[in-house]
C-alpha cells in the first residue's frame, strides 16, 4: 500500500515546470555569485508581480530567509515582537537572534495564531522604554498564513503595521505559505505586502513547488543595499545562484505559484469537510489554507494509519492533537482515499 504523507507540504516533490527550468539553467556555464542572466532578471520579475520596485535576495532555507530579513531591520540590541507560536520563535533554533547579532524574540499570545491590534498596542506601550538599560523594540514579525493555517485580513495587516510604524518599528512577514494566503484571500501580492505596510517579506516557495529556493523581498533601496552585504556575510550568497534564481523565475511564470497553492487549498478544504463528519474528530482552528489541526481519537487515527496515511502529532501536551498538511501534488484520488479510510466512522448525513 502506497503511503500518503500529510506531515508537511515540505514532503512534496518539485513541480515539473521547476525541474525543466533547472535543466535549462544547467546548459553551458554562467557567471557565479548571482551575476548570471537568471539572477539579473529577479528584481524586474518580482517588481512586476508586486507592482513596486522589489529587491530580491535568495536563500535555500526558510529559516535563513527569515533570519536574514529580520537582521536587516533589527539591531543586536533590538527586540522582535511575534506571536508565541511563530516559527521564528519556536522552531528555528535561535537563528533570527544569531543573524542579528544578539537580538531577542518576544512572543505574545493571540487566538488562532494571530496577534490582535489592541494587544499589540498595549504590549508596545509597556515595552517601549526610553532607556539603554533595556532591549529596544525594533521590529514586528507577522506570519501569513499563520502557523495554524489561519489568515489575517488585509485590513488587519494594515492595522498592525500602522501600530508598529507609529512606534518606530519595521514590519517583517514570514510568508512561508504566503501564496496559500494570497489565493485564499483573492488578494494581490501588492495588497498583502508593501501596501499593507510590510517592509520585509520572506517569501516561501519550497512548500509550493520549488526544490530549494526562498526569497527575501524588500521594497526599499536602502534596505536592499544592507541586505546585499548581509547575504554574503551570512554565507547565503550561493556560488551557482542561477539554479536558485531559475526556480524563482519559473515559480512566477504562468502563475504556477498561484495554481499550486490553489490546488493545495482546495484539497485541504475537501479533506476537512470529510473529517468534520467523523465522530471523534474536532477541528481546532478554522481551515482557511492548506493546514488542518484537529483532535483525533485514537480509533480514528488507527483507521487512517491502517490505510497508509501518515501525519504529525502536534502537541505533546495533547496526545490526540494532530496536524495534516496538503500540497500542490495532492488531488482527488487522495481525497477519495481519505473518504474510503474513514467511511466506517463517518456519521451519516441527515435525510
Amino acid at each position: 500500500m502506497t503511503e500518503i504523507l500529510f506531515g508537511s507540504d515540505n514532503q512534496a516533490g518539485v513541480s515539473p515546470e521547476i525541474m525543466v527550468a533547472m535543466q535549462r539553467a544547467d546548459e553551458g556555464i554562467a557567471i557565479a555569485y548571482g551575476d548570471d542572466s537568471y539572477s539579473a532578471r529577479l528584481d524586474a520579475a518580482f517588481s512586476e508581480i508586486f507592482e513596486h520596485d522589489a529587491f530580491v535576495f535568495s536563500a535555500t532555507t526558510g529559516s535563513a530567509a527569515n533570519a536574514l530579513g529580520l537582521a536587516a531591520i533589527t539591531p543586536p540590541y533590538g527586540e522582535t515582537i511575534c506571536h508565541e507560536a511563530a516559527h521564528i520563535l519556536t522552531t528555528e533554533g535561535g537563528a533570527p537572534e544569531f543573524y542579528a547579532g544578539g537580538s531577542r524574540l518576544v512572543g505574545m499570545a493571540g487566538r488562532d495564531g494571530q496577534i490582535a491590534a489592541d494587544d499589540l498596542r498595549a504590549l508596545l506601550d509597556e515595552r517601549m522604554r526610553p532607556s539603554r538599560h533595556h532591549y529596544a523594540c525594533s521590529s514586528l514579525s507577522l506570519t501569513q498564513a499563520t502557523e495554524f493555517g489561519t489568515l489575517y485580513t488585509i485590513a488587519e495587516l494594515k492595522a498592525l503595521a500602522e501600530i508598529a510604524h507609529a512606534k518606530g518599528l519595521r514590519v517583517h512577514m514570514d510568508g512561508a505559505r504566503f501564496t496559500n494566503a494570497l489565493v485564499a484571500l483573492e488578494a494581490s501580492p501588492a495588497a498583502m505586502s508593501w501596501r499593507a505596510g510590510i517592509d520585509v517579506l520572506s517569501l516561501g516557495t519550497t512548500k509550493n513547488g520549488t526544490m530549494n529556493a526562498e526569497a527575501v523581498i524588500v521594497f526599499d533601496r536602502v534596505l536592499a543595499r544592507d541586505l546585499a552585504h548581509r547575504q554574503k556575510r551570512a554565507g547565503l550568497l550561493t556560488s551557482k545562484m542561477r539554479y536558485v534564481s531559475a526556480q524563482l523565475l519559473a515559480f512566477l511564470d504562468g502563475d504556477l505559484w498561484l495554481r499550486n497553492a490553489r490546488q493545495a487549498n482546495e484539497v485541504t478544504k475537501a479533506v476537512a469537510d470529510i473529517l468534520q463528519r467523523v465522530p471523534g474528530i474536532r477541528l481546532n482552528h478554522p481551515v482557511e489554507t492548506n493546514q488542518i489541526f484537529a483532535d483525533i481519537a485514537p480509533a480514528v487515527t488507527a483507521l487512517l494509519e491502517k490505510s497508509g496515511f501518515r501525519f504529525r502529532a502536534w502537541d505533546h501536551r495533547h496526545p490526540t492533537r494532530h496536524r495534516l498538511v496538503m500540497s500542490f501534488q495532492d488531488d482527488e484520488r487522495k481525497i477519495e482515499r481519505v473518504r474510503a479510510a474513514l467511511d466506517p466512522a463517518i456519521a451519516p448525513l441527515p435525510a
